[in-house]
């Protein structure tokens, strides 16, 4: 029966690409038109289920795979892709997913360490490597990844640990955010965590991470690493003592975070969640745009991977009474593989991403891939910004709108839900709401609308559909939708 079902599986995801690839081709013919996205060719004859990537010196580019090599690429901004070069520099790493570049050294969060590597003789192979710390545990289980950041203001790396086979803490810090700072120390800084599949900083330099659907997780989502706080999921509430940590709070179960999270004020909610099935279903790197709009008209938004679905989604965060909270949006899908590290070139305006479909069903047409994505300076017609009023949102346009279209509140609908706060896996959306759009205020400038709102649900996601909505030149929006968690309503 189990070879049965599985190839039914197999089967439905294929037929299930197949239609994405048709409609995908569809969108794309509009995509292209404000974006490129190109693939870099990689090693012939290798396998390049690419899990991180470092911007190095001289427009190189380091990247890890999953089978633990280091390969340096030379020619990934050049016009023409055909001269692209590969050079291995390591191999018999451990699965590093996270790596950057310091003052000739790459380092690498490694799934039992961090460690730095460099090559001292200049014969383009690394011949020294070091640890920096490997405090943390592993047993060998196939889910216990590490993800680590590029250094923080401290210097230090944030490493998000995924508990063993994504259910228990068997190993130690299993479930926990650590920092590892430049001399070697580790300090627990969260606790709470599930299953990452990236982490990042934004425009202020606080750290953030992606948790995907699973046990106390009834979505995935986009999560704030404030120091000293609680994720979500006790699993490794039993970690604390380890370095004297105060006890991460006992929830309770068949809840909602909104009441677990009033009761323990050291839980930090989602900051964004991504409606499971609708903005992907393995939301992986993140990456923030600093390029002063050589990418756009989106500085200091989120950029974030999206395994599943190989797409890379937006995410525009504001902070209300003290946490973060904010809107996604689609941003471009059509990649080849499951995207698990994006990386901004901030000064060219490049974004890079690669990945795998790591034997997971995962859109596309290969089993992995390295990308580039580039503005072509032409804007698309898109909601830039949701924010949170007291009374409702305010919607902030890439240009000037109809008036007649977006100051109708017939041309918006808006729906409301939450998901259980359970140890069961994942949630159905529940406690639906319908709030009303009673006014829509556009601005002297057109570039804004203010929407009125009854019924605004704290807590709850609120998915806001502006299909309705036209463009002074009568274009229609890009990208209509926008999922926002409303953690908190503004006074």
């Amino acid at each position: 029966m189990f070879a049965i079902a599985s190839s039914f599986r197999r089967s439905l995801s294929r037929l299930g690409c197949s239609i994405f690839l048709f409609s995908s081709l569809i969108h794309a013919a509009s995509l292209s038109e404000f974006y490129t996205r190109e693939e870099i060719p990689l090693p012939p004859g290798e396998v390049m289920e690419i899990g991180s990537i470092a911007l190095m010196p001289e427009q190189k580019i380091a990247v890890t795979t999953r089978r633990g090599d280091l390969w340096i690429c030379s020619g990934a901004y050049d016009d023409d892709l055909k001269k692209v070069t590969w050079k291995k520099f390591a191999q018999g790493l451990h699965e590093p997913f996270g790596m950057f570049w310091k003052a000739g050294w790459l380092y690498l969060t490694q799934r039992p360490e961090v460690t730095r590597l460099q090559d001292s003789t200049g014969s383009g192979v690394a011949d020294t490597f070091e640890t920096i710390n490997s405090d943390w545990g592993i047993k060998g289980d196939y889910h216990e990844y590490a993800f680590g950041s590029e250094p923080d203001k401290n210097g230090d790396i944030w490493v998000v640990l995924c508990l063993t086979g994504s259910f228990t803490a068997d190993s130690d810090w299993r479930g926990w955010c650590l920092r590892i700072t430049p001399d070697g120390k580790m300090i627990p800084t969260c606790s709470g965590i599930r299953s990452p599949g990236g982490i990042g900083s934004n425009d202020e330099g606080e750290l953030f991470y992606t948790d995907n659907q699973g046990p106390w997780n009834g979505s995935s989502s986009l999560k704030w690493l404030k120091p000293g706080s609680f994720q979500g999921n006790p699993a490794g509430n039993k970690f604390a003592k380890l370095a004297d940590f105060p006890p991460p709070p006992e929830v309770a179960g068949k809840s909602r975070v909104l009441t677990e999270r009033t009761k323990h004020p050291e839980f930090v909610p989602p900051a964004a969640v991504f409606p499971h099935g609708i903005i992907g279903q393995s939301p992986t790197g993140i990456a923030c745009d600093l390029s002063g709009g050589k990418f756009g008209p989106w500085e200091k938004q989120l950029f974030v991977g999206e395994q599943t679905h190989s797409q890379v989604q937006r995410v525009a965060l504001e902070k209300i009474n003290g946490l973060y909270q904010g809107a996604v949006f689609h941003f471009l899908d059509g990649f080849e593989a499951g995207i698990i590290p994006i990386r901004f070139d901030q000064d060219a305006g490049i974004l890079f991403a690669g990945g795998s479909n790591r034997g997971w069903a995962s859109r596309g047409t290969k089993p992995f891939t390295f990308e580039r994505v580039k503005w072509t300076g032409k804007t698309p017609f898109e909601v830039q910004t949701m924010t949170a009023t007291s009374d409702g949102f305010t919607l902030n346009f890439t240009e000037p709108v109809d008036p007649a279209t977006a100051g109708d509140p017939s041309s918006y609908l808006m729906t409301a839900w939450t998901y259980i706060y359970q140890a069961e896996y994942g949630s159905p959306q529940v406690d639906p709401s319908t709030p009303r759009i009673t006014a829509a205020t556009v601005s002297k400038d057109k570039k804004s609308v203010r929407l009125n709102i009854e019924g605004l649900v704290r807590g709850h996601v609120h998915a806001l559909d502006s299909k309705g909505v036209k463009s002074a030149t009568g274009q229609s929006l890009l990208h209509p939708d926008a999922y926002y968690t409303l953690n908190e309503i503004p006074k």
